[in-house]
């Protein structure tokens, strides 16, 4: 099994994957690969929040989303800022209760957002994380 916290060690996402054990976790990620036609950046993390290896998902030199890897799911952080804000509150409305409870819950800092959403299920959340992903790529 791979240490997450080991710096000097990069895992694949494949390793990533198992450490995960949740076939979701690479749904996502292909998914996400899919759609917007980029590629995974495995980086790590020196922050005290959340050290340890994480995968960006880059286009156009936006981050997309971030993913942290947990045993049994995994944690995508998407960031609304100013540009992204009136379109997700746009669609807030028909978004499932959990999200609309995080967006609430997230603290708002230089016009940003940093929702942090647990994934474990291809249910109606993981359903509103892509179109938040959507509006941060469009916008």
């Amino acid at each position: 099994m791979i240490d997450l916290q080991d710096k000097g060690v990069c895992p694949a996402l494949e390793e990533i994957s198992e450490y995960v054990r949740n076939p979701v976790f690479m749904e996502f990620c292909s998914e996400i690969k899919d759609t917007y036609k980029c590629k995974e950046k495995i980086e790590y993390s020196s922050c005290s929040l959340e050290r340890g290896w994480n995968i960006k998902f880059k286009k156009a030199g936006k981050t997309l989303c971030t993913v942290y890897p947990r045993e049994g799911y995994f944690t995508v952080l998407v960031v609304v800022g100013a540009k992204e804000k009136a379109h997700v509150e746009a669609i807030l409305p028909e978004c499932t209760a959990e999200l609309q409870n995080i967006y609430a819950q997230t603290k708002e800092g230089n016009a940003q957002r940093w929702l942090m959403v647990d994934i474990e299920d291809k249910d109606g959340l993981y359903a509103d994380l892509q179109q938040l992903i959507q509006i941060r790529r469009k916008c």
